[in-house]
């Protein structure tokens, strides 16, 4: 304070124009710090005629302990819920609020994606001669991406239903903890910058080798690309079988209808044939082979088995909804696995080597980072920014770094190790 009633430029002192009070909430209730009003010197050449030293060092007027608790709580339960417990740890039930803390966990949450760098569409750097020129990498990477949905506020009023989807994803090393990161898919404008960001914060070198495990959607599809040279991208086992045991019993519940000893072939195909019954154990049959051919990475001879199961469920579309039902689950898995085609690798030869094949490990991080919070008992709807927002602090929590942001932001505040035993 000393400093600041002296002028910067000639080192005179500043005339006072009065002194008011500065409210500071902090864990043990509201302080107030005197705050002298100070004259501008008139070396300045500044129009404003006073200032407030103290004022302009407490933008926020609230200590940084409290903003660490209340941020970090309401990322794990809700923002009523974390009002309960502040007041049964500390004296400031009476403080604040449930819009105080949404508030500052939205102020917090627009900090951490303004201190992203700028949207790339492609992240690497250098040549070949450089990339062999780095250290020996640690260990490869594996990441997985998901997505998972929450209620949407916006249609609230009007009384329709609504969700959105959020993008959730997490890296684990190979030796090391992994790290997990979220965003609200269509709000944020940064997807590939975010990723590429938590990716970097574990060492990533040019010359690792990371492996991408995914869905297959566009969305994830997109942002997975061009991060890395030693990038392989791996279509999820899980989402594959899943569709495979749809068809499987479509194709059982078909089995009412009277099997014959040969199905119609291509060239036997004409008005009569209709007439025959539907070979549901034949389709059933084919199904099976299907997987068996994608299990080994054999994706030309899937497209050939999948072909033929349209052209013998188109024969029979007419006769029955079932046969209609199937046969546009098989075309819209045609197009699947077309789309993915490049992503289709030996499963079972990846699978015998214990390398990853599902992405087992996101389900567990969409329920951990999503539901537990947004969705599983928790009657509450959201908008797009603010649920995208709470992600950002919600991650570093569970990322045990949000004390360490914190205290870059805050020099004068130190956390103790963190933990995520909430």
């Amino acid at each position: 304070m000393a400093k600041e009633s002296c002028c910067l430029q000639c080192d005179k002192e500043l005339r006072h124009n009065g002194r008011h009070k500065v409210v500071l909430r902090t864990l043990f209730g509201k302080v107030q710090v005197d705050s002298p009003r100070l004259y501008h010197c008139d070396c300045s050449g500044k129009t404003r005629s006073s200032v407030s030293p103290v004022a302009s060092a407490l933008p926020d007027r609230t200590s940084a302990e409290l903003l660490y608790l209340e941020t970090k709580w309401a990322s794990l339960v809700s923002y009523e819920m974390t009002l309960k417990m502040l007041a049964e740890v500390l004296p400031v039930s009476h403080d604040i609020n449930t819009t105080a803390i949404r508030k500052n966990v939205v102020k917090l949450g627009e900090r951490i994606d303004r201190e992203l760098g700028k949207e790339q569409g492609v992240f690497i750097e250098g040549c070949q001669r450089d990339w062999e020129n780095l250290p020996v990498p640690d260990g490869p990477l594996s990441v997985g991406i998901d997505g998972g949905y929450v209620h949407s506020r916006e249609k609230q009023k009007t009384g329709e239903g609504g969700c959105f989807e959020i993008i959730v994803g997490k890296s684990i090393p190979t030796d090391g903890k992994g790290k997990c990161f979220g965003f609200v898919n269509c709000y944020d404008k940064k997807p590939k910058r975010r990723l590429f960001e938590v990716l970097n914060s574990q060492g990533l070198q040019m010359n690792q080798q990371i492996t991408f495990l995914s869905d297959g959607g566009d969305t994830v599809r997109d942002l997975q690309m061009f991060m890395s040279p030693q990038a392989e991208h791996i279509l999820d086992w899980f989402h594959v079988s899943m569709r495979l045991q749809v068809l499987n019993q479509m194709a059982k519940g078909l089995k009412a209808a009277t099997k014959v000893p040969t199905a119609p072939t291509r060239a036997d195909c004409d008005g009569d044939e209709k007439d025959r019954p539907l070979d549901a154990e034949k389709l059933e049959k084919n199904v099976e082979k299907l997987k068996w051919n994608l299990w080994h990475g054999n994706v030309y001879r899937a497209l050939q088995i999948i072909e033929t199961l349209e052209w013998d469920l188109e024969l029979y579309s007419e006769t029955s909804e079932k046969v209609r039902k199937m046969e546009k689950a098989v075309r819209e898995f045609d197009s699947y696995i077309r789309a993915n085609r490049q992503s289709i690798p030996n499963y079972g030869d990846r699978w015998r080597n214990k390398e990853r094949i599902s992405t087992g490990f996101v389900e567990s991080t969409v329920n951990q980072v999503i539901s537990k919070r947004m969705v599983k008992k928790q009657q509450m709807r959201w908008t797009k920014r603010g649920a995208h927002l709470l992600l950002q602090i919600r991650t570093r929590v569970l990322n045990d770094e949000w004390g360490t942001t914190l205290s870059r932001w805050y020099p004068g505040m130190k956390v103790e190790a963190e933990g995520v035993a909430a």
